[in-house]
């Protein structure tokens, strides 16, 4: 009789943690957002300022990516685990493929992450930055 309990009870919370996992998602409200970016490099005499932008965010795109005129962006990975979305993309520029490693993580309508860019450099070799984001939910796409 205990064993039967025991096989019930787990099977129950089983279901239970399934449903919690599929149900939740991930913590977004979709919509336009206000990213704001600070950079970081090695190297660098002075602080660059942050940068804002706005960009439209969805279940399905949950990258925050600033649209830039003359580059052609590839996603090679993206994946979602829990509230927290990683992904590795590469543009296409003039001065060659710029690698960008992303992380963010989503708490409704306030986001945190980091991005490592890695640039080409040619004969002086490449240069590496680091991106800090904060992102807000502003209101609904346009």
């Amino acid at each position: 009789m205990g064993k039967k309990i025991c096989i019930l009870l787990f099977i129950i919370s089983l279901f239970l943690l399934l449903g919690i996992t599929f149900a939740g998602g991930t913590n977004i409200k979709e919509g336009l957002w206000e990213i704001t970016m600070k950079m970081e490099m090695q190297g660098m005499p002075m602080q660059m300022p942050p940068q804002t932008y706005t960009h439209c965010i969805t279940k399905k795109d949950m990258v925050p990516q600033k649209e830039e005129p003359g580059q052609e962006c590839k996603m090679v990975k993206s994946e979602t685990k829990g509230d927290t979305v990683s992904w590795v993309m590469e543009c296409k520029t003039r001065e060659g493929t710029v690698t960008n490693n992303g992380r963010v993580t989503y708490k409704r309508d306030t986001f945190e992450g980091v991005v490592k860019v890695s640039m080409p450099g040619g004969k002086r070799g490449g240069m590496e930055m680091t991106q800090h984001m904060k992102g807000r939910w502003i209101g609904q796409c346009r």
